[in-house]
């Protein structure tokens, strides 16, 4: 039988002695954050994704949504305290933090990025995120990601119930 091979985020928690619980299922870049969800047996509110951005400065800042949100930039831009920000390009992604597309933890970077998550996650007191490698989650205290990362709380989602309108007639 052979071992799970740590990543560097599973490393730095067994550093600090925090615990947590590897979720792996088959490597599959195409799966959705709703069917990864999905096959953790968890709601999408409590699965959390990790994007890379870049502002205009060219400072690169971490946000950690549910997985079945979309990043409001304009939101994201403004925690940041930035003018505008942009997702950095799929090719920038390993080099930077280390990880690949659809395996990027917040923990265990290359380097800390300030980080920022969706608000909804404080209603949670244990999350999955990214383990740091596609295939691999990890479920941990909300309050130990705090621990491990510098986090800032905020709303960082895109509000569709504001693109519903309907006209009466």
């Amino acid at each position: 039988m052979k071992k799970e091979e740590k990543t560097n985020a599973l490393r730095l928690l067994d550093g600090k002695k925090i615990e947590y619980i590897v979720h792996s299922y088959e490597a599959d870049p195409s799966l959705s954050g709703e069917e990864i969800a999905k096959l953790l047996g968890e709601p999408c509110e409590k699965v959390f994704k990790t994007l890379v951005t870049v502002g205009k400065a060219g400072t690169h800042y971490v946000f950690v949504i549910p997985v079945a949100e979309e990043l409001d930039l304009k939101k994201a831009a403004k925690a940041a305290g930035e003018k505008s920000v942009d997702m950095i390009k799929q090719k920038e992604l390993l080099p930077l933090t280390g990880y690949v597309h659809g395996g990027c933890s917040p923990i265990g970077m290359k380097k800390q990025f300030k980080t920022f998550i969706h608000s909804t996650a404080s209603e949670y007191e244990v999350l999955f995120v990214s383990a740091g490698k596609v295939g691999c989650q990890m479920e941990l205290k909300f309050a130990d990601l705090q621990k491990m990362v510098p986090i800032t709380v905020t709303d960082l989602i895109k509000d569709n119930s504001a693109s519903e309108h309907y006209m009466v007639q």
